[in-house]
């Protein structure tokens, strides 16, 4: 899809946003990165499932069933529908939309104060998760940083925080909201939040949705997304490690 806002300083690392982000300021924590000609990359298991490389091709997927932990997935984000080698289980996909924020969002005003998360909010930063599946999120995906939230009492009433981040830009992710709070602006408010601590860092907000989850675009627009390009999303599973033509080398 033809980009939407051309003029972003190095846009084009959007177009590939997690091979990008694990090539620049997340190369520390490439999986595969360290094979020599490596084709694939992929975050450690524990952060997440998201993988890439720079063309899906035969030899691309076979370097990335060598990194994939058995019984693990790999979440790509592609240019077009996926052809699946054989072996490869399709378990899931769908229309994405990117969306890219550069303008600084106003201040949110709520009543009930945006707080930063700490490793002690961790595992009820988890539970959230688990129960509102706001997309890939495992016990250290937190430590990547930048996450917020939203206190009602004792409980965790909502969060939201960044995950990729190629050179230049950083991703807006895990916007979430406990069922029993929904409805109070919660998510608009993070959402705003975290892209105005983004833009603070000299750097531009960008977020991936599901085409067809309109209620939650919605809500970013308002905050001053806009559509930058779709991608097609492939969750995979590889093949047994005994089917796999190099062996799980």
């Amino acid at each position: 899809m033809k980009d939407l806002v051309p003029h972003l300083e190095n846009h084009v690392l959007l177009d590939n946003p997690i091979w990008n982000s694990l090539a620049t300021r997340h190369a520390h924590l490439a999986v595969g990165a360290h094979k020599r000609n490596g084709l694939a990359r992929r975050y450690p298991a524990d952060i997440g499932p998201l993988s890439a490389f720079q063309e899906p091709t035969p030899e691309a997927y076979a370097d990335l069933a060598a990194i994939v932990p058995e019984g693990d997935i790999a979440v790509l984000f592609l240019d077009d529908l996926p052809e699946v080698p054989a072996g490869w289980a399709l378990l899931r996909d769908g229309t994405l939309v990117q969306m890219v924020c550069p303008a600084i969002p106003e201040k949110p005003a709520l009543r009930e104060p945006i707080v930063s998360m700490e490793a002690a909010d961790f595992p009820e930063m988890a539970a959230l998760a688990a129960l509102t599946e706001p997309g890939p999120f495992r016990e250290n995906t937190a430590g990547l940083g930048g996450f917020v939230g939203i206190r009602v009492g004792c409980r965790l009433a909502a969060m939201a925080g960044q995950r990729l981040s190629p050179t230049g830009f950083a991703e807006v992710s895990a916007v979430c909201t406990h069922p029993d709070f929904r409805g109070r602006g919660y998510a608009k408010a993070l959402v705003a939040s975290v892209a105005r601590n983004i833009h603070a860092e000299g750097n531009i907000p960008f977020l991936t949705s599901f085409e067809a989850n309109t209620g939650a675009i919605r809500i970013y627009q308002q905050v001053g997304f806009v559509l930058r390009r779709t991608f097609q999303l492939a969750v995979l599973q590889p093949p047994a490690p005994s089917t796999q033509g190099r062996g799980g080398e």
